[in-house]
């Protein structure tokens, strides 16, 4: 009988430390990395002149977006999460540096730079973003929904005006390749409209000395 309870504590520990390998291997494995990357706009966007120097400013994200690993969708009331799958940096700077990559794009004769960036040129205009959703929706559709700010560096002069954007895009497929291409497609989106908006400002008020 000793010997059979023996047996079975021995086996009880070898289970057990199976399972532990198990979990740390598991825990250990690398993610597969994800970054959006720049699109090339839909259409031209030549019309009028934007700020010379323009900074992204680091976007504000929601915080249940704002993790390692990529967040699916959001259904049923539950947050779904891609297992093993991660964004390659913090979401909130992926985003800024993606849309200033676009809009640099966008804005050929104007220099665009992301917040944290090691420049030493002073803006004279920026771009604020607030993100709500970066995730697929309900109906399988890839959502980006944010508030957008354009305004001069100088914003007493002028008021700052901030515009609710929605952009939504089926991807081409289900995996989540498939989905970050979609959110990078929405990405350009929304630097088509930043850019609009920025070739709407006025000219900055010249400094009397």
């Amino acid at each position: 009988m000793f010997a059979k309870n023996t047996l079975v504590r021995r086996s009880v520990r070898l289970l057990a430390t199976a399972l532990i390998v198990s979990s740390l291997t598991a825990c250990s494995a690398d993610p597969t990395l994800y970054t959006l990357v720049p699109v090339s706009p839909a259409a031209s966007t030549a019309m009028g002149l934007a700020p010379g120097v323009i900074e992204v400013r680091t976007p504000v994200v929601s915080q249940r977006l704002d993790r390692d690993d990529i967040v699916r969708r959001d259904r049923d009331y539950k947050l779904e999460i891609a297992k093993g799958d991660a964004w390659s940096e913090p979401i909130a700077s992926m985003i800024g540096h993606a849309l200033s990559q676009d809009l640099a794009i966008r804005l050929p004769g104007s220099t665009v730079f992301s917040q944290n960036d090691a420049v030493s040129t002073v803006p004279t205009a920026y771009v604020e973003l607030t993100v709500t959703a970066f995730n697929e929706d309900q109906a399988g559709n890839a959502v980006l929904q944010a508030n957008l700010s354009t305004h001069l560096a100088d914003a007493g002069a002028f008021p700052v005006l901030t515009v609710p954007v929605r952009l939504a895009r089926k991807p081409d497929g289900s995996s989540t390749a498939d989905l970050v291409a979609a959110l990078s497609q929405m990405t350009g989106e929304l630097a088509d409209e930043a850019a609009r908006r920025l070739r709407m400002l006025p000219a900055p008020v010249a400094s009397v000395r």
